[in-house]
């Protein structure tokens, strides 16, 4: 592995035993790059510094670069799995900007019902469900618009096994539950317990999660009529995000729907996609 140029050390005086060499960064940055697709840049040093001092107590090391010596010559799972879950960025809030749930409740949710074939469930996909506030969203958001009681499956998977733990319980702070939640939403479909908030069963019955990678198949996930994959493409290279759409594409039915960040496209990446007019966060599958 070539070395990466070092950069400028952004730590603050005394708050980490030491900060990350050029060898060691480019190690952590190709491990994480090549499991998650994520791209980590030399701006963001002070990151790495900073997220796997846990990582560094947890498996007692001495620090980043008796870590790094243990990537490069007998890493385990474990570890590795460690590194890239600590290295993932878990932002997330409850109707994380409106305008796609907003088209999901009166464009999407009524034209796919009217389409789909009754014999099979409407299926959804939230594809960086990180603590589950989006695959919740996604719940409230159907039961909202009456069309809970049609046969219906969300999935939601994250790559960080921590946040489906607790995206499964379904408990979330004050704070967590005041970014996105109106007051009779809260009250409607959460209760408070232990301090925070509970969100109600017949929400959560709604979503299953589960552990998976986007660099991994997505075949056995199945096909869905709608994928949500916001703010993730951010994070990778071209390459990487035209294989993840192109892998996307292949597990939506034809004319299916496409959720993506306000700072994302498929433009200049994928031809699969077409932009939905008077949006440029939703997308259409097109026919191969």
């Amino acid at each position: 592995m070539t070395p990466i140029a070092p950069a400028p050390h952004q730590a603050i005086a005394g708050l980490y035993p030491q900060a990350v060499s050029s060898v060691d960064f480019a190690t952590i940055a190709e491990l994480v790059r090549m499991r998650s697709g994520i791209v980590i840049g030399l701006d963001k040093a002070y990151l790495v510094e900073s997220r796997l001092q846990n990582v560094v107590r947890t498996n007692r090391l001495s620090g980043l670069a008796e870590l790094s010596a243990k990537l490069r010559s007998h890493p385990t799972e474990l570890l590795i799995r460690d590194v890239v879950e600590a290295m993932t960025t878990n932002e997330t809030l409850f109707f994380r900007d409106t305008r796609p749930f907003e088209h999901l409740r009166t464009t999407a949710l009524p034209a796919m019902h009217a389409a789909r074939s009754h014999k099979r469930p409407l299926r959804i996909w939230s594809a960086a469900s990180s603590s589950g506030q989006e695959a919740y969203s996604i719940a409230v958001t159907v039961m909202e618009s009456g069309l809970d009681q049609h046969p219906l499956q969300i999935l939601g998977t994250d790559i960080s096994t921590e946040q489906l733990g607790r995206a499964r319980l379904g408990f979330y702070s004050n704070f967590e539950v005041q970014r996105g939640l109106s007051a009779s939403v809260l009250g409607k479909h959460f209760q408070k317990a232990h301090g925070g908030w509970q969100i109600r069963d017949t929400v959560r019955r709604m979503v299953e999660f589960r552990q998976w990678n986007l660099m991994d198949d997505l075949y056995p996930l199945g096909t869905f009529d709608l994928i949500f994959c916001r703010n993730v493409l951010i994070y990778f290279d071209v390459h990487t995000k035209r294989r993840v759409l192109n892998a996307i594409w292949s597990r939506l039915v034809p004319g299916g729907w496409l959720y993506l960040g306000g700072a994302e496209t498929t433009l200049g990446i994928s031809n699969k996609f077409v932009p939905c007019p008077g949006t440029h966060q939703v997308y259409t599958s097109v026919k191969e």
